[in-house]
């Protein structure tokens, strides 16, 4: 058989080309400008609510100015790995802020988030070992997990019942680690760390949280673990660059010995360029605008539950949301294209989100702590406008909400 066969007769491939040629693709949606809170898309502004910029810190012109200089003094790339000629002491000091910021006694930075999570598990979970997480972590856990030569297990999100049955079931003497995304991107929801933290106590597991989307956000912006005040008893905080912290790349927090050890043994830092200076020099920035300004922390969550409970209003279902990311759960693949068209073509950009990515169809918004009350007002009242023409909500507008004029091409 021809190996590149399945390049022909792939039929999620075959359903992509439909798309593509009826106008309805949503995927690798070509934007000619991003400006924060406003892109433009085919010649035509649209208000973005489907970045992961949650502090609006890509914008800022701090984070921009230290991006340039270190791209003007140390050029566009480092051209070697950490392990040899790629290392900087931009990166030995992001890796000390890091480490002061999130509670830990090191930090160590990874080119990106997916290398950090693939490289911290698969260097630390060897033979014998059990690795267990929740079923909707992200893939890079996942891919994480299935490099190391450990044995995977999951439990059902956020059940702590079947994850004290999986901590139950594995052998005694076998070295255990739980890993659970701190917030959760396609719910918004948030992983129920105390709980989680008195089942690694008394079954003897080590704890690691995946806290991309929680970092600059929750706790103060000091992330998940800091939220519950758990930060001593996470073993490990791994976070991005490409979130909250208007960049590329990412880290993992911890012990100096764990650290130490993964330095040494994770091949996705060891066999892979450093992170560009540029970038180093933005993920800096953003953090000691964090640290000296939590204000955009707690504007974005703000902004977050005004959101929900806009859409709550409205009638969609938000399913458990309790932070920026407010997913529109529509239930299947057609009503989440359908929508998600509209929308775009209304002036609202989203990201659909069908099976398998989540178990329900949804729309994921998330939102930025740059977002201005008109344009978040503009966005209910499209989505109103939208999920009444689909027939996703009632027809008739709540008494909650002040009717607006609708502005296409906002």
């Amino acid at each position: 058989m021809d190996l590149f066969e399945k390049c022909r007769s792939d039929r999620l491939l075959i359903e992509a080309q439909k798309a593509i040629a009826e106008g309805t693709y949503p995927f690798f949606i070509a934007l000619e400008e991003h400006e924060g809170t406003v892109a433009t898309y085919q010649g035509r502004k649209v208000i973005m609510c489907g970045s992961n910029n949650y502090l609006g810190l890509t914008m800022d012109p701090r984070v921009r100015e230290a991006s340039r200089e270190a791209l003007d003094h140390y050029g566009p790339s480092c051209t070697g790995s950490r392990f040899l000629n790629g290392n900087l002491t931009m990166h030995e000091q992001l890796e000390r802020e890091l480490a002061d910021f999130f509670g830990k006694e090191a930090a160590l930075v990874f080119s990106t988030g997916y290398q950090a999570n693939v490289g911290a598990i698969s260097a630390l979970v060897g033979r014998n070992d059990v690795v267990i997480i929740d079923k909707d972590d992200h893939a890079s856990i996942v891919d994480g997990c299935r490099l190391s030569f450990g044995e995977m297990r999951r439990f059902t999100h956020n059940d702590m019942v079947d994850l004290e049955r999986q901590l139950r079931a594995c052998p005694p003497r076998a070295g255990k680690l739980v890993i659970v995304d701190g917030v959760f991107s396609m719910g918004g929801d948030i992983a129920p760390l105390p709980e989680i933290v008195r089942l690694c106590q008394q079954y003897e597991a080590r704890f690691m949280v995946d806290d991309a989307h929680g970092a600059g956000v929750v706790g103060g912006g000091h992330g998940t673990a800091a939220h519950f005040g758990l930060t001593d008893q996470v073993d490990l905080i791994m976070t991005t660059f490409s979130k909250s912290f208007a960049s590329l790349g990412g880290a993992i927090m911890g012990s100096e010995e764990v650290i130490r050890y993964i330095k040494h043994h994770a091949h996705s830092l060891i066999y892979s360029a450093s992170m560009p200076p540029s970038n180093a020099a933005a993920a800096l920035a953003s953090l000691r605008i964090m640290r000296a300004e939590p204000q955009h922390s707690a504007r974005v969550m703000a902004i977050g539950a005004q959101m929900r409970k806009g859409f709550t209003a409205l009638g969609f279902d938000i399913g458990e949301s309790q932070t920026p990311i407010v997913p529109i759960i529509t239930g299947g693949v057609e009503p989440t294209i359908a929508l998600w068209h509209m929308l775009l073509e209304a002036g609202v950009f989203t990201n659909p989100i069908p099976p398998p990515a989540a178990p329900t169809g949804r729309l994921r918004t998330s939102y930025m702590a740059t977002h201005t009350e008109e344009q978040l007002n503009h966005v209910l009242e499209v989505f109103a406008w939208a999920g009444r023409r689909l027939g996703l909500i009632p027809q008739q507008p709540p008494t909650e909400l002040v009717p607006m004029k609708l502005a296409f091409g906002f």
